[in-house]
């Protein structure tokens, strides 16, 4: 079984900056991208910015120039660097892992993956 665990959110003021990681563990191969999600209350849950194990990266229109996100794939690690945080930036934040090549008893199987969310508030 792949765990997901996510670290880094909490509460800060707007234009401050946090860092969130997710690493993932267990019987992993290789995963194809890793990336961030996030939701708001009452909205539907949205891509912040994925990054491929090359180093391609997805992201939203609305943190480009603020959020960077970087992965290391020995660690199997994602990382979002967040700055100049706005209060609409507040959100559950959520890892995901997709494409992930696991090794079982019976052979190999891919599947996708998510941690369970931290908390991003951003106050005015």
């Amino acid at each position: 079984q792949v765990q997901l665990v996510e670290s880094g959110g909490g509460l800060v003021q707007a234009g401050g900056s946090l860092r969130l990681s997710c690493a993932a563990s267990g019987s992993i191969v290789r995963i194809n991208s890793m990336g961030w999600y996030r939701q708001a209350p009452g909205k539907q849950r949205e891509l912040v910015a994925d990054i491929t194990t090359g180093g391609s990266v997805s992201d939203a229109d609305s943190v480009k120039g603020r959020f960077t996100i970087s992965r290391d794939n020995a660690k199997n690690t994602v990382y979002l660097q967040m700055n100049s945080l706005k209060p609409e930036d507040t959100a559950v934040y959520y890892c995901n892992a997709d494409g992930v090549l696991t090794r079982q008893a019976t052979g190999f199987m891919t599947k996708a993956y998510w941690g369970r969310g931290t908390q991003v508030t951003v106050s005015s």
